[in-house]
């Protein structure tokens, strides 16, 4: 008889194969729509980045790829192999692809949901180019987010918008090659105040089916609504294999960017679990990219980085601490209040020793907060 692991041991494993990448565009100065801050120890350039990156990657062990904005960090295709070997110094990868479609003075109206022909066209070379260049450098994913949408009422098309939108991912699609991912994220409000094109889960679900089936929803922890089950989403997508990756932030209004876990850390402890209630189910793991996307208008990059990095961990570890099994048999016989005591146990227990012991084995910082401060 196999013995189980122990609790030790499960929380090691499980936090050996959690990797999360780093967004390049979180070192550089953001700001608001009303101006931003600038912090001297910002990143300013795209080698800058990678070099923040992959600062972070060896303080914290689990960051082993940076994100790339299209238009922010590379102004041409002939530069592609440059990230590669800019990465390779710094001891990551280049991770996810981002296309740009909201930055242009064209896109006013929309980009792939323009009602002007031309622009659509423009917005999907931009994504071919995008989709080209994640080929060249080796990336699985390219991450598709559109600001498209309006702010009045009667002003757009609403069906029209979605069929040039489902027309525009299917030509994308038809690009990607057989290792390549489509992750198509929604949005219910901003820039577009009166409706968004892809306002929410169902709709992005609905896209990417059409698409073609190496497309995946991405979810952006903070593109809800207020008070929106986001683990429920989870667990759908999860169910229909469509959930293809994560941007992780926190918010306390809307898309506010915040540290992972500094208003609802309970929120991102059930998200986990209920993805490793998933993997348990199907004994294996499942294919979920999992991402950083937040800017800070006030806090020092690398530092807020760092932050988010190890609360993740920590809360990882929380709902790898939970009693699956006897979870289970209270959900299975009605017992309610121990369904939720086992689940609150999981998210109340001080794994900070264990994580501690995982970083020692693997020759880290014991705090890698403190050891950067």
């Amino acid at each position: 008889m196999i013995a189980e692991n122990t609790l030790e041991e499960r929380v090691a494993g499980a936090l050996d194969r959690f990797a999360i990448e780093l967004p390049s565009w979180g070192f550089a100065n953001t700001g608001t729509r009303f101006g931003k801050f600038f912090d001297p120890t910002a990143a300013s350039t795209i080698e800058e980045k990678i070099q923040d990156a992959g600062q972070v990657h060896k303080m914290v062990g689990c960051c082993p790829s940076v994100a790339v904005h299209v238009l922010w960090d590379l102004e041409d295709l002939n530069h592609a192999e440059e990230l590669v070997d800019l990465a390779s110094v710094a001891g990551i990868q280049i991770g996810s692809v981002n296309p740009n479609l909201f930055q242009n003075q064209c896109y006013k109206y929309g980009s792939l949901a323009n009602p002007d022909p031309e622009v659509r066209r423009h917005a999907l070379n931009h994504c071919l180019e995008s989709v080209e260049l994640a080929q060249r450098i080796g990336s699985r994913d390219v991450s598709l987010w559109l600001a498209d949408g309006s702010n009045y009422p009667g002003t757009a098309n609403i069906r029209h918008r979605r069929d040039w939108l489902r027309e525009g991912l299917c030509a994308i699609h038809e690009h990607l090659n057989a290792e390549q991912r489509l992750l198509i994220e929604y949005k219910p409000f901003e820039p577009a105040f009166y409706h968004t094109d892809i306002a929410d889960w169902g709709m992005a679900l609905l896209l990417s089916r059409d698409a073609g089936p190496r497309a995946r929803v991405l979810v952006d922890t903070g593109h809800h609504y207020s008070g929106q089950n986001i683990e429920q989403i989870v667990a759908w997508l999860l169910q229909d294999q469509m959930l293809g990756g994560f941007h992780f932030n926190d918010r306390r209004f809307a898309d506010d960017d915040l540290t992972l876990g500094s208003i609802d850390p309970y929120q991102v402890f059930r998200i986990f679990h209920e993805i490793l209630l998933y993997e348990r189910e199907i004994t294996g793991e499942a294919d979920i990219a999992f991402m950083i996307d937040q800017s800070h208008n006030l806090k020092p990059k690398v530092e807020a980085m760092v932050q988010t990095v190890i609360t993740a961990q920590e809360l990882f570890a929380k709902a790898v601490s939970v009693n699956h099994d006897q979870l289970v048999s209270c959900q299975n016989r009605g017992d309610l209040v121990g369904a939720e005591e086992c689940l609150k146990q999981g998210f109340y227990r001080d794994v900070a020793p264990l994580i501690k012991e995982w970083r020692a084995a693997r020759s880290l910082p014991p705090d890698p907060l403190l050891f950067l401060r």
